[in-house]
């Protein structure tokens, strides 16, 4: 667990990290290097689940060996099942990240929700929806490595 106050924000205690797959911690369904990595390191303090339509057909091999639990949903509803697995952790205790149309729903509901914009870009509205926006998926790792960080960033 990770259980931190950010003044003017919130008191929290994110037990779980849920991550879109395309987008997000691949490109063309390969795996961005040194995700991996960043990973298996926030596995000891945060259940990791990775939840994709799988565009590309290459994220259980891509994430075989990594401490993550993959699940692939059908490609219609996306936001809502995005959606629905929040909350069925327990929204308040959920960081998620992801950069599609269809993540924004996710973002929103959770703890917190940082959009990305990476090569695949990012959709305006996940965007609007988030708490914290990145350029790259091992800074948006590494604010859960290094707190302070993400106090800096979300506090008023």
């Amino acid at each position: 667990m990770i259980d931190i106050t950010v003044p003017g924000f919130n008191h929290l205690e994110l037990r779980y990290l849920v991550l879109d797959y395309n987008g997000t911690l691949a490109i063309d369904g390969t795996l961005l290097p040194g995700v991996g990595d960043l990973l298996g390191e926030l596995s000891s303090h945060l259940e990791i689940h990775v939840i994709t339509a799988d565009t590309f057909g290459l994220a259980a091999s891509e994430l075989a060996q990594l401490p993550v639990k993959l699940t692939i949903t059908p490609v219609e509803s996306q936001s809502e099942a995005k959606l629905a697995y929040v909350e069925k952790l327990g929204a308040k205790h959920v960081v998620a990240i992801g950069n599609g149309r269809n993540d924004r729903k996710m973002l929103k509901a959770a703890a917190i929700g940082i959009a990305l914009i990476q090569r695949e870009g990012g959709s305006a509205e996940t965007l609007a929806s988030a708490d914290l926006i990145s350029t790259h998926i091992l800074d948006a790792l590494n604010l859960l490595k290094h707190t302070k960080r993400l106090t800096a960033t979300l506090r008023s």
